[in-house]
């Protein structure tokens, strides 16, 4: 189906394609976190009618291999491992890929039906677009992988959108204390308007600020949205024994993070990571719709810049300063 692409945001994820942490088959046309509206469709797509508005889904689910018959759509062999996919050529035939099966930062996309999600009455495109992988990455970690709970302590370490909305969603979870870090004092405003009720700039102390504030014991979940070595142990370590580390952020290949053996087995923590926030598009979408709706999950924060198309290279040197949460690139 063909896709026009109204609101697409400027995802870590892009970046990372750029600076070489994640690397695809260029010549490339980037984006994947996009909304917009249903121009066409094939002849086997009879639930979806032109004009619809549609969330994208990246990580498009084929339904029949292992583990989406076992209800981990996210781990999907069709989505495993991609990165870019061949989508016709330029002028002069050599093959164009578009990142994550999307390319989303265009006036239009091709999808898979499975690619797109309809978007729910009541929801602009803008927070549309912010849902099709930030939401869904950050807010899936806390309520599908980690399932906090009424009265928790909770740490999130890097306040990107994917952080910030783990945040917004242990705040809708019920739980006691959230903890909000990043390495620029200017995210505590957002941080604290998405549920935050502590604040601390990241420094090699975490661990020990983290206890002063949960009684020394540590908190009950730790999500690691940045992706780097120091910023995974520093979550680990500020893990209550018996507690849970959630890895959300994706690092580079060469980067190692070691443990030892008695700690291992001393701490009694649970370490895992949350791929796309454990998420289904198909059924996250309309309960995290229904949340936004209800007045509980207000998403707005997350939005600080809007630019055209023509000016994806300032969003990116903004992501790269830290400036601000996120870039919606308004199209059509």
């Amino acid at each position: 189906m063909r896709v026009e692409i109204r609101a697409a945001g400027v995802c870590h994820s892009d970046l990372s394609m750029v600076n070489g942490t994640i690397v695809p088959e260029f010549p490339l046309v980037l984006g994947h976190e996009a909304s917009g509206l249903v121009a066409a469709v094939g002849s086997e797509v009879s639930d979806l009618s032109v004009g619809m508005p549609v969330v994208l889904n990246w990580a498009a689910p084929c339904r029949t291999c292992w583990f989406c018959l076992h209800s981990q759509p996210w781990l999907c062999r069709r989505v495993e491992g991609v990165v870019s996919r061949p989508s016709g050529t330029l002028a002069d035939g050599t093959p164009l890929h578009v990142s994550l099966g999307v390319g989303a930062f265009a006036e239009e996309a091709i999808v898979h039906r499975d690619g797109v999600v309809p978007l729910p009455d009541g929801i602009g495109l803008d927070v549309g677009a912010v849902m099709g992988c930030a939401v869904l990455t950050g807010a899936g970690a806390v309520r599908n992988t980690a399932s906090v709970r009424t009265g928790d302590h909770v740490l999130v370490v890097g306040l990107g959108g994917i952080g910030l909305s783990a945040v917004a969603a242990a705040s809708v979870a019920g739980a006691d204390r959230i903890i909000a870090v990043d390495v620029s004092a200017t995210k505590e405003e957002v941080a604290r308007a998405m549920g935050a009720t502590d604040f601390l700039l990241y420094d090699e102390t975490l661990a020990r600020s983290v206890r002063a504030l949960t009684e020394r014991r540590g908190v009950d979940h730790a999500f690691e949205c940045v992706g780097k070595p120091a910023t995974i142990r520093a979550a680990w370590s500020s893990t209550r024994r018996g507690g849970q580390c959630t890895v959300v952020g994706v690092g580079r290949t060469t980067d190692e993070v070691t443990f030892s053996a008695m700690e291992l087995y001393h701490y009694a923590r649970t370490l895992t990571s949350s791929v796309f926030g454990s998420s289904d598009p198909e059924r996250d979408v309309p309960v995290l719709a229904s949340l936004v709706r209800a007045g509980r999950l207000d998403l707005s924060p997350l939005i600080t810049h809007r630019e055209g198309l023509a000016d994806l290279g300032a969003a990116f040197e903004r992501m790269k300063q830290g400036d601000g949460v996120r870039t919606i690139i308004e199209i059509g």
